[in-house]
């Protein structure tokens, strides 16, 4: 749970600070993220939200919240990460992140997670496309999570 106010404070500090320039005219960056998740050889459905905040061309600050209901045996899954992104060219960005995985079901627990990830955006009108890529390092394993993030700046 203090993760999760930490990311909301972070988010609101961000989108409230007066200081921060970021390049063109949207900061914003909410959307949906749907794909799977491919965990000690199972594959599931998984859908989310994401957020970010850019500081800059180069630099952002977000966060994500994804769930998996039929991982971990049936048990279900939900993964929330404060993760910095990198744009290293135009429509590229990179990102490394920190969170929690809390695993549901009859006896539910809560592992750290590191989170890597790639997204290459695509515009269609005031929308963008992101094919998005990750590595989700938890307890000594992987995840691998792939999908679409549908994107609208402001």
């Amino acid at each position: 749970m203090k993760l999760n106010s930490t990311i909301l404070l972070s988010a609101l500090l961000l989108i409230n600070s007066g200081t921060v320039l970021a390049a063109g005219d949207a900061r914003h960056f909410p959307g949906i993220f749907l794909g799977y998740t491919n965990a000690a050889d199972e594959t599931h459905f998984t859908y989310g939200i994401e957020y970010e905040y850019k500081f800059n061309q180069h630099w952002g600050l977000g966060a994500i919240y994804e769930k998996v209901d039929d991982a971990h045996h049936g048990d279900g899954v939900t993964v929330t990460i404060a993760e910095l992104f990198y744009h290293p060219v135009k429509n590229v960005r990179v990102g490394f992140g920190i969170g929690k995985e809390k695993i549901g079901g009859a006896h539910p627990h809560t592992e750290d997670l590191y989170r890597v990830s790639a997204n290459y955006e695509f515009h269609v009108g005031d929308f963008g496309i992101e094919p998005t890529v990750a590595v989700d390092f938890i307890d000594g394993e992987k995840a691998y999570v792939l999908g679409l993030a549908f994107i609208k700046p402001f």
